[in-house]
């Protein structure tokens, strides 16, 4: 793959795009197009190149021929430190903050009428879908990594994370951010499969037609999990064949039975009408606690929701959606303490045997508070 130089682009230093715990992206201008871009950076001490490189392969063979993912633009290297920075589209605001912004306009709130959903969710599984096929997995979908463009193009972003299935060494990390990270890679299943990314577009589809996350908690896998059962209701061998055998599910399991649900309660957030029949099939479809009774990206357009909807149709929906004037982009502030659930000390032992992985954030000390 050829690299570039930096001084093919005007980089700017005060536009921050988003920025993450592995990198930031900033906007950039092209010299000899003038055509804006998005130019990201990794931060020590994830500032390895083969990191980028990989990405950057990623996001060239998810983007061709693919109006759903971020474009890919080229790799350039830094003329003072000979850091690789990776080119991409400009595709415009995150749907973290057109949900913010909604939030700042509507009486409503951030919730998002069905018709837009709709409209969202068709772009997504179509890009996901493209991107299924060629063998990628995103592995971190979630709003802040949608793109909203003002021509109502919606298009996944940041790679980062994202791997081929085809090449990948098993087992596979549990990678992505918990309150959208499937159940199977929450509970350690070494061998998960492209339907992580469905059931993470399953969350934002929750997300934008309750206008809050549906599995809210980023405590640690328990808490996690016990979070998404609450809800879904607790699995066994039965509805999902081979659930007991999987890394966490004796921890999992020890949940007070009192407190566990047998039957999933999704359909209780939406009694007052705002989802049809058959957009609660697809959100249902996609939230199957079992990753063999979830839908695929493609299985999930095949469905009645998306009948006689195009990608002109789509892309029209979700532009009228969007402001028509400029605000002021969501503040970033200090995410608020968890209210951590009791977790007895044979149960938090039970689980540091589980597993060893320091990366998963269940070695911080857990307190009743």
């Amino acid at each position: 793959m050829r690299i570039g130089s930096d001084a093919e682009y005007e980089v700017g230093t005060s536009c921050s795009l988003g920025k993450g715990g592995f990198g930031v992206v900033v906007k950039g201008r092209h010299r000899a197009t003038g055509r804006t871009v998005a130019i990201k950076s990794l931060r020590p001490p994830a500032d390895d190149p083969v990191e980028l490189q990989q990405e950057a392969r990623l996001l060239l063979d998810a983007s061709h021929g693919n109006p759903y993912v971020v474009g890919f633009h080229g790799l350039v290297q830094d003329r003072a430190t000979g850091a690789l920075r990776l080119a991409m589209e400009y595709a415009g605001p995150s749907l973290r903050a057109f949900l913010w912004e909604r939030s700042q306009r509507l009486s409503s709130g951030s919730k998002v009428p069905e018709a837009t959903v709709r409209a969202f969710m068709w772009q997504l599984l179509t890009g996901a879908s493209t991107m299924h096929e060629r063998g990628i997995v995103h592995r971190d979908i979630k709003p802040s990594n949608v793109l909203v463009g003002e021509d109502g193009t919606v298009r996944l972003c940041d790679l980062g994370l994202a791997m081929y299935l085809a090449t990948e060494p098993m087992p596979y990390c549990s990678a992505g951010t918990p309150c959208y990270k499937a159940p199977e890679a929450l509970m350690g299943k070494p061998d998960y499969d492209a339907r992580v990314d469905t059931w993470s577009l399953g969350c934002v589809m929750a997300q934008m037609l309750t206008g809050t996350k549906l599995f809210d908690c980023d405590v640690n896998e328990v808490d996690q999990l016990w979070t998404i059962f609450g809800v879904l209701g607790m699995p066994d061998d039965a509805t999902w064949p081979g659930f007991a055998s999987l890394p966490l599910a004796d921890v999992t399991m020890r949940w007070p039975l009192y407190e566990q649900k047998k039957h999933s309660m999704l359909g209780e957030l939406f009694l007052d009408g705002t989802l049809s029949h058959g957009g609660f099939e697809v959100l249902e479809g996609l939230l199957a606690c079992n990753p063999d009774r979830r839908l695929t990206a493609a299985a999930a357009l095949e469905l009645p929701w998306f009948a006689r909807l195009d990608a002109y149709a789509a892309a029209e929906l979700v532009a009228l959606a969007l402001p028509r004037e400029k605000t002021i982009p969501p503040p970033t502030t200090p995410k608020k303490k968890k209210m951590l659930k009791k977790v007895p000390a044979e149960i938090w032992n039970a689980l540091r045997t589980a597993t060893r992985s320091k990366t998963h954030g269940i070695y911080k000390r857990l307190s009743n508070l």
